[in-house]
């Protein structure tokens, strides 16, 4: 295909979307992204296929390759719908306020399609909207005491991105986890008391006894927050040299 870039091939965001047709069905890319994210709430991404998501359209499989031509182009439009909602909590006039905002949105995202949580943190988001996200918490990043040059900018981020990543994949799993073996944190807790009494009676872990037997089971949403702020606290402080 020649493109205004030469001969590289143009991303599913810059392709125009095909002439609509009336008949069997109108398709669009959002119709297909709406479609997709539905199946994908309710089963997973493993089940997700194109021809799983035509058959939902009531149109043939091949019609959608006019506007998707593989899967990674289909996760890539759903991932922005996700982005986009993101997006539209990133208007703070102080730099703390933008990126708790956008991390909160995040995990909210991550809860609502646990689906999204298995895409971050792998290949780059680029569509649109993940773009806009990506620049309005790197320019409030950007506005942190201890940033001084596109070094820290660099460090920030990533240690940003580092713990949003690792906290939301935490919280899913634990939620998949429970409801496939149809035991919650107590009932595990329970099944596990005789042997790991037996084991911290032992005396050899003493900060794990303290941990299990002294700390709260502490609130998913408060701990986020708890240690979301801590991050943002290291980034707000001068580092070491």
């Amino acid at each position: 295909m020649n493109t205004p870039y030469g001969s590289e091939p143009l991303s599913v965001w810059e392709r125009p979307e095909p002439q609509p047709r009336a008949a069997p069905v109108p398709l669009s890319r959002d119709t297909i992204a709406a479609t997709a994210i539905r199946l994908a709430d309710a089963g997973g991404l493993d089940g997700l296929s194109l021809r799983k998501i035509a058959k939902e359209l009531g149109v043939g499989p091949m019609r959608l390759y006019d506007y998707v031509t593989n899967k990674s182009e289909l996760l890539d439009l759903m991932v922005d719908v996700v982005y986009a909602r993101i997006a539209e909590v990133a208007e703070h006039a102080e730099w703390r306020a933008t990126v708790l905002a956008i991390a909160h949105a995040t995990r909210d995202a991550a809860l609502a399609h646990e689906w999204f949580a298995d895409l971050l943190g792998g290949r780059p988001h680029l569509g649109p909207h993940a773009l806009a996200v990506g620049e309005a918490t790197a320019a409030a990043l950007s506005k942190a005491p201890a940033v001084r040059d596109i070094d820290d900018l660099q460090r920030a981020v990533g240690a940003l991105n580092a713990f949003l990543v690792g906290a939301v994949r935490r919280e899913v799993t634990e939620r998949r986890t429970s409801r496939s073996t149809g035991t919650d944190l107590a009932a595990f807790q329970a099944s596990l008391g005789p042997y790991l009494t037996r084991m911290l009676t032992t005396g050899r872990y003493p900060t794990v006894a303290r941990l299990v037997v002294d700390g709260a089971h502490l609130n998913a949403e408060e701990t986020f927050h708890h240690n979301l702020t801590a991050i943002l606290d290291g980034i707000t402080g001068q580092p070491r040299r």
